[in-house]
């Protein structure tokens, strides 16, 4: 194979990942749209992974008394199904999403440091890679993707299992804070000289704030991730307690980085639908400032809620209340954003395009999912729940009925600008209904299975009343789900074969990504866009009514 490489022209479109004639064109880019690109393709390959963990948990679980998998290797793929989709998966595509986007959304030709870019996605990868080395080294990691002490201690001369999950997920929160910084230096130093602050898209709003919940919580997670490995490797007693050490350390390191992660998977999630809903309602997002505000809250609220994770450890009343309290308080900023998307769609012309399905759709579970947060929050409750499926219904409505559709929302919005074409939407409706009705029959009976008394955690199950139907039900959903995925990808693969025929705005957007070719070239913007308000390419479309609407 020949190692020549053809570099692309100023203005000369990128060649597609499938097309690229040199691979080392993509190796060594520093380009924030190929990373970006990168990063979308790496949660796409893990997502993969992880669904097919899922299917094989769903399966063993769709029967009582099933012996499809040992008990250890279910262990072990219950671990790594958590780990893969929140550190593989969610993070990953968000972050592909903004090093692809803020760039071209502020007017800059690319991030603050690109070298910066390339190490942070290449220690994402190699984290990732050394997390799944850990099966061929003897065993994946089977202390939940929660790592609890004593578990993690467990065995640990006979199994590296811990060991590559502890160095895996260190250097994947290297990527993650090297891509904080750089989204925060971007924004501020970078933008647009005419783009305040306050005329940020919301997108990229989201993704600032959240750059700086980055940059607080993964720090906590890579020091617990770090002492849990000299606890192993060289017996320094941290959280052993049969050492002196203290297991409830660990939780507070785990869930004093876990909670704010929730809105790091919540915030960019939140700051696509703000995108997506006023372009298909056609109308500016109702109550700017009111967004962009509760950001802010969420952001700093965050921090004050990790204890209701540990209600049931033992701590005092007073402390519990003090969690509780805080955990309602939270859920005051995100009801605000609710008002505000569905304020934003009343009256509107709405057009149901497959991203406006999906927004819609996240609306509507994404809430059910903060309900049952919200129930979390009433320490007696929270005594009875949380060790049962309950738990696992409202983790997933967050999860994947917030962070992930948001993330379809985003992919069938931005796609026409990343390749050039328009993902089909007959099979976009297909991916859309499948998902959602296998989604929402799959973790709504976990609610009903957990207040009935099934515990999470568990190999297999007795033969109790309704467990078993309840159960195979929630199974049958997972299929639904699987198939729906199916029909995303093969919807990816041809559409990818087709030529590009997008024109710069299909969407008759206003924000700037959309006044560039689609795919964008080389270098972003040969001229920035004049930018007089949050809308600068209606400004230009209609110079005689401009937006004066900073709400």
């Amino acid at each position: 194979m020949s190692l020549y490489i053809k570099m692309p022209e100023e203005n000369e479109p990128l060649p597609s990942l499938k097309r690229a004639r040199g691979k080392l064109l993509w190796i060594s880019s520093v380009d924030h749209k190929q990373l970006g690109i990168m990063y979308l393709w790496l949660a796409l390959f893990f997502f993969i992974i992880g669904g097919l963990q899922a299917m094989i948990i769903r399966a063993q679980l769709s029967w009582p008394e099933n012996h499809l998998v040992s008990p250890e290797m279910y262990s072990q793929i219950f671990t790594m199904h958590g780990t893969t989709m929140i550190f593989l998966v969610l993070m990953p595509a968000l972050i592909g999403l903004g090093t692809y986007l803020i760039p071209l959304m502020i007017g800059a030709n690319d991030m603050a440091f690109p070298r910066l870019n390339a190490f942070s996605f290449w220690m994402t990868c190699m984290g990732g890679v050394l997390l799944y080395f850990s099966f061929l080294a003897g065993g994946g990691p089977k202390a939940g993707w929660f790592n609890y002490p004593p578990l993690s201690e467990m065995n640990y001369t006979s199994t590296a299992g811990v060991d590559y999950y502890l160095v895996g997920l260190i250097l994947t929160g290297i990527g993650s804070i090297g891509a904080a910084l750089n989204f925060v230096t971007t924004v501020l130093c970078m933008r647009s000289p005419e783009m305040k602050l306050n005329m940020l898209p919301l997108f990229v709003w989201m993704m600032f704030v959240n750059a700086f919940l980055m940059l607080a919580a993964f720090p906590l997670l890579n020091s617990g991730l770090f002492l849990n490995l000299l606890d192993r490797q060289f017996d320094a007693h941290f959280f052993i307690p049969s050492s002196g050490g203290s297991a409830l350390l660990w939780q507070h390191f785990f869930w004093a980085f876990g909670h704010p992660e929730v809105y790091i998977l919540a915030l960019p999630a939140f700051g696509i639908i703000s995108e997506v809903i006023p372009v298909f309602s056609r109308r500016p997002i109702f109550g700017y400032k009111f967004v962009a505000a509760s950001t802010v809250a969420i952001a700093l609220l965050s921090y004050s809620v990790w204890a209701h994770h540990m209600f049931t450890v033992g701590l005092s009343n007073a402390v519990n209340s003090f969690f509780a309290i805080s955990s309602m308080l939270i859920g005051i900023p995100t009801g605000l954003k609710v008002i505000n998307w569905i304020g934003t769609m009343y009256k509107g012309s709405i057009r149901l395009t497959i991203p406006m399905f999906f927004a819609i759709a996240f609306l509507i579970d994404f809430t059910l999912g903060g309900l049952s947060g919200i129930s979390f929050a009433i320490v007696p409750i929270d005594w009875q729940l949380t060790d049962t499926y309950y738990l696992v219904a409202h983790i997933h409505y967050v999860f994947l009925g917030g962070s992930l559709f948001g993330i379809f929302a985003g992919i069938y919005y931005w796609f026409p600008k990343i390749s050039g074409r328009k993902l089909s939407k007959r099979l976009g409706k297909w991916h859309f209904w499948l998902f959602v009705i296998g989604f929402n029959l799959t973790f709504f009976l976990q609610h009903i299975l957990g207040m009935i008394g099934m515990p999470r955690r568990i190999y297999t199950y007795p033969d109790l009343p309704y467990w078993k139907v309840l159960n195979l039900f929630s199974s049958i959903g997972a299929f639904f789900m699987f198939t729906g995925m199916a029909v995303f990808f093969w919807n990816i693969y041809t559409t990818l074969k087709k030529p590009r025929t997008v024109t710069s705005n299909p969407w008759n957007a206003w924000t700037l990504e959309w006044a560039v070719p689609s795919p964008p070239n080389l270098k972003n913007f040969v001229e920035i866009p004049p930018v007089h308000s949050r809308r600068p390419l209606w400004d230009l479309d209609h110079p005689d009514k401009p937006d004066k609407r900073l709400n």
